[in-house]
């Protein structure tokens, strides 16, 4: 089963940027695609944005589309996961996770810890 860790977090000022990571480790094999996902205090997990795992597809929340960008490295190489965040808004804070979905799943079943991303008006 993959494992994933998430860093970068932190606390930023409104209109500044962060860059999440989201390294992958453990059997990559049956990969399908990667995500982030964010749950605010309070509220439900929410999605943000996802991309295939060896191809080069992506999709945003319409909440983050031109402000955020998913991006990887090569999976055969240092298997990491990013989550560029610019522009970013109050609305923004929340704890960010990353996510694994395995080929024929429905879901994204496996997690990171999750890395708080704090932004100040």
């Amino acid at each position: 089963q993959e494992r994933l860790v998430e860093s970068g977090g932190g606390l930023v000022q409104a209109g500044g940027s962060l860059r999440l990571s989201c390294a992958v480790s453990g059997d990559t094999l049956q990969l399908y695609a990667m995500a982030w996902f964010r749950q605010a205090s309070g509220k439900e997990r929410e999605f943000v944005a996802a991309c295939t795992w060896l191809g080069s597809a992506t999709s945003y929340a319409d909440s983050v589309k031109g402000r955020f960008t998913i991006s990887k490295d090569n999976p055969r190489h240092t298997r990491t996961v990013y989550l560029q965040m610019n522009s970013l808004k109050p609305e923004d804070t929340a704890v960010y996770y990353c996510g694994a979905k395995v080929r024929k799943a429905s879901e994204f079943g496996s997690w990171g810890q999750g890395t708080q991303v704090t932004v100040s008006s």
